[in-house]
This record gives structure tokens, C-alpha cells and sequence, in this order.
């Protein structure tokens, strides 16, 4: 919860015409948020083009093969507890996990932002009726609160995507409610009022542009989150369903073989750290290059 702190702490101000410009310059003189960066995009690219770079079909298998160590002749990081090659089944398994991962926080993020900018600039009545229906949301811990739904819901890549995506609405809503109630407070938001600008023209020319930036951040640092909750749901059976490639499946299938082949188990476990690790380490990177005050 860093990205939340740090947003509420720091005062909301009106950006400059250069000040993306800035953030980009900021962003490129930051080593490590530019190398989790270049993970990022690595395991884009190898989503996209896993057809073309799979060495294997990832649901062939073979019993008489199963379980073979990483370092065997023809599958470099072994196989699986049917047979099949780890390598390709990681390289798909990008697919279904950066899915699951980052759609919902993108879903979340146009519906929050959408709840939280309308209750903060309206203010009122409405900023309690929205947000106390938000806080009901908050009574339940968020991975309780992602496999009730999906226990409700049933198995499913559209399911889990559903409900994690209903999972992080709340927290979007809060800091964008938050960001916008003190963006309305400014002088120059005043200013347009008495010059006779309508509510709509005053949230797409001077509020959108100052609080969308700090939703946007605190989002990317919910992507790791959402990775960990969806692979949990698959590991739980709530999520992705079999043969399909995702790395939480993949670490409930390998469950049993830690005590034969424990380096082939850990992958999927080692691929959801690395993605996570990333995403964590860009969103601060970019929170720190567009806060001014630093």
C-alpha cells in the first residue's frame, strides 16, 4: 500500500506542459525501474510470439519422459508430471498469466477511476453514497474476497478475470476519490468556475489531466498483486483450468513432485516472482518520477 500512502501525502498540483517530458527523463536515469522495464517487455514478447519461440508443443506429453531434470537432452528446463516440455509450457504460460495479471487491473482501473473521480469532484451527498458502498468492500481481505467470487462464479478465465477485476475497483475508487477532492480544492479549479466553464469541461480540461497520473501509478502497483491472486485462484483450482498453461496451475500439478524434481517445481514459482518483483520495482520508478517534490 506505498503507492496509496504516497499519493494522499503528496499535495496534488497542475501539470506543466513539460512535465511528462520530466518523467520521462526522470524514469530513463533510473536504472532499475528501467531493467524491471526490460523484463516487462521481454515477457510481452514472449507472449506474443510463443509460437515461434517454444521449442515444444506444450500440452504433447509422455509418460516416459515424465519428470526429467533440467538439463536434459532436448528439454532444457525438464518436463513436467505428464511429460511435457517445462520450457514451452512456461513460454505459453506467459500468455495466461500477464492476462490475468494485468486485464483486471485495467478493467478496475477505468470503472475506479470513473467511481472515484465523479465522488470526489461532486462532492456531497454522492462522494457518501459512492464511497460508503465502496467501503463495504473493504470489511473483506482482498485474496478472501477473490476466491469468494470465484468460488461463486465458478472456474474460469472469464470468471477469475472477473472477480479480481471487482477485487481492485475499491482501492482505485479510494485514491482517485482521494486525488480529486484535493484537485477540486485548487485555485485555478475556482478560477474556472467563476469564468463561467461548465462541470464537464472543467473535469476534462483541468482534473483529468492532474489526477490520472496518480490512479495510473498506483494501478501498476496493483498488477503484482492481481499476478499473485490469480495464480492463486488457479493454484486453488478457481482459476484457469487444465491443460491450459498458466504458471499458478502449473505449481499445483508440480505440488507433488518437489520431492523428485524440486528445481522443475520451483519454476512457475520463480517466473511469478520475477513478473511481480518487476512490475513492483517499474510502478515505484515511476512513482518517483513524477513526484516533483523528490
Amino acid at each position: 500500500m506505498s503507492s496509496l500512502s504516497a499519493s494522499q501525502n503528496s499535495a496534488p498540483f497542475e501539470v506543466s506542459p513539460g512535465y511528462w517530458s520530466g518523467v520521462i527523463g526522470r524514469l530513463r536515469r533510473d536504472p532499475v525501474a528501467m531493467f524491471a522495464l526490460l523484463v516487462i517487455l521481454a515477457l510481452v514478447l514472449m507472449a506474443l510470439f510463443a509460437p515461434y519461440i517454444a521449442p515444444n508443443d506444450p500440452y504433447r506429453g509422455q509418460l516416459l519422459r515424465r519428470l526429467r531434470p533440467i538439463g536434459t537432452a532436448g528439454f532444457p528446463l525438464g518436463t513436467d508430471e505428464l511429460g511435457r516440455d517445462m520450457l514451452s509450457r512456461l513460454i505459453y504460460g506467459a500468455r495466461l498469466s500477464l492476462l490475468m495479471g494485468v486485464t483486471p487491473v485495467f478493467i478496475a482501473f477505468f470503472f475506479g477511476a470513473f467511481i472515484g473521480i465523479t465522488a470526489g469532484f461532486v462532492g456531497g451527498k454522492v462522494n457518501s453514497l459512492l464511497m460508503r458502498t465502496v467501503d463495504v468492500f473493504f470489511a473483506f481481505p482482498s485474496v478472501l474476497l477473490a476466491i469468494a467470487l470465484s468460488g461463486a462464479l465458478g472456474a474460469g478465465i472469464f470468471n477469475g478475470l472477473l472477480s479480481l477485476s471487482i477485487v481492485f475497483i475499491p482501492p482505485i475508487a479510494r485514491i482517485a476519490e482521494s486525488v480529486t477532492t484535493g484537485v477540486r480544492k485548487l485555485e485555478y479549479i475556482e478560477a474556472a468556475r467563476a469564468s463561467g466553464a461548465s462541470s464537464m469541461t472543467i473535469v476534462r480540461v483541468h482534473v483529468l489531466g492532474n489526477v490520472l497520473g496518480p490512479i495510473f501509478v498506483y494501478a501498476t502497483g496493483l498488477i503484482s498483486v492481481s499476478l499473485i491472486l490469480a495464480s492463486g485462484l488457479s493454484f486453488l483450482g478457481l482459476g484457469v483450468k487444465p491443460p491450459e498453461p498458466e504458471w499458478g496451475l502449473m505449481l499445483n500439478t508440480l505440488r507433488n513432485a518437489i520431492y523428485v524434481q524440486p528445481w522443475v517445481a520451483a519454476l512457475p514459482g520463480l517466473m511469478i516472482f520475477c513478473t511481480s518483483i518487476s512490475f513492483n520495482l517499474f510502478s515505484d520508478g515511476l512513482r518517483s518520477a513524477m513526484d516533483l517534490k523528490s
